[in-house]
């Protein structure tokens, strides 16, 4: 079976450093010997790997470093009995060189088990804890009382929505740019719009 390529990835391993390019092409190339039906993508700028539409594996060049993951949550276990140290940059750590790679037939391993848990319906990840909601500052909370309009969006917002605005008004390091945000906020509730409404709808 002919490789499902996308020049997109191509375009990424030429602009790589030079120490990345023939680690991201032998992943490549082990990536298709393991999953002949893998699918090529960009997401997030990085190269993604698709088995069945759901993500398989990743890569991302960095300058001095690649990383390269596995999206199964399970797969770090298999990983980590092998006893290679995961650094956080990847579950395979920092990888400078051919060399920071596992043996060919190790890789060939991880993808085919990545694969299979994907066709055994495991979980891709993990389900995150609700956050706890929190505290309404007291200038905003007195700012609402004195703004029926944003008062009354703010009300039927999501939890999340919500605290998209708080942090934002309470990581404001200088007074005058917490005031600005806090007139900011009331301004863009009583329009309706969420925190980040200007990419919601990029």
């Amino acid at each position: 079976m002919k490789p499902n390529l996308d020049p997109r990835i191509d375009a990424y391993i030429a602009k790589a450093a030079p120490f990345a390019r023939p680690i991201l092409q032998r992943l490549r190339k082990l990536v298709h010997q393991a999953c002949p039906e893998a699918e090529e993508t960009i997401k997030w700028s990085s190269p993604f790997f698709l088995h069945h539409g759901k993500i398989l594996c990743l890569a991302a060049s960095f300058k001095a470093h690649l990383a390269f993951g596995f999206w199964s949550p399970e797969m770090k276990k298999v990983i980590t009995r092998d006893g290679r140290a995961n650094d956080g940059r990847g579950l395979l750590g920092k990888i400078r060189s051919l060399d920071d790679l596992p043996d060919d037939r190790t890789m060939l391993r991880y993808i085919r088990t990545a694969m299979e848990l994907l066709n055994s319906g495991a979980p891709t990840r993990a389900k995150s804890k609700p956050r706890p909601a929190l505290p309404i500052p007291p200038d905003l909370a007195a700012a609402l009382k004195n703004c029926a309009n944003a008062a009354v969006v703010w009300e039927k917002f999501a939890p999340s929505h919500r605290r998209e605005y708080i942090e934002w008004i309470t990581e404001a390091k200088r007074p005058e740019t917490r005031t600005r945000r806090l007139v900011t906020t009331l301004e863009w509730l009583a329009q309706g719009k969420s925190r980040n409404w200007k990419y919601e709808n990029c």
